[in-house]
């Protein structure tokens, strides 16, 4: 009997689980839209957006246009960047995925980004707090990472 149920519980968890991750990476049509109307909300309508909010740019090489949001250039209140702190700002990588629509797969805390050509590759250089290199001060932490998909797969950190 105890065996049946554990059968039974772990079926049920094999045909609910895949549904509820699912939902969690739900289609966005519009991420500036989606992000605006956010901080709208939550700065009580008193927010604004600097030019370098969002930039659209294919992230992960697979000629569809991605969106980065940089919260660095919300102003909330009268405070910009509101969650910025030192260790950077948050940003919020969006890919455009061909089903239409956008997914948002990453969110890091970093001061800023490039992107730059690697073997052919565009990848994402991330300039970021020391701690993420395992140090404790001196230049900023760059890690380096490729965009698969709608995966960042660390390349290097130095």
């Amino acid at each position: 009997m105890k065996s049946l149920l554990i059968v039974i519980l772990n079926f049920i968890a094999l045909v609910i689980m895949p549904v509820v991750a699912q939902a969690q990476q739900s289609l966005v049509q519009d991420p500036v839209a989606f992000e605006k109307e956010h901080f709208t909300k939550r700065c009580g309508g008193q927010a604004s957006f600097g030019d370098g909010f969002a930039t659209e740019r294919d992230i992960n090489n697979d000629t569809l246009t991605d969106i980065v949001v940089n919260e660095g250039e919300i102003t909330c209140k009268g405070e910009k960047g509101p969650d910025c702190t030192d260790e950077g700002c948050p940003y919020n990588f969006y890919i455009h995925v061909a089903e239409g629509g956008y997914i948002l797969v990453a969110t890091a805390q970093i001061y800023s980004y490039d992107f730059i050509q690697r073997f052919g590759n565009m990848v994402l250089v991330m300039k970021m707090h020391p701690h993420y290199c395992d140090r404790t001060d001196g230049d900023p932490c760059e890690i380096t990472v490729r965009v698969r998909g709608v995966k960042f797969v660390t390349v290097s950190k130095k």
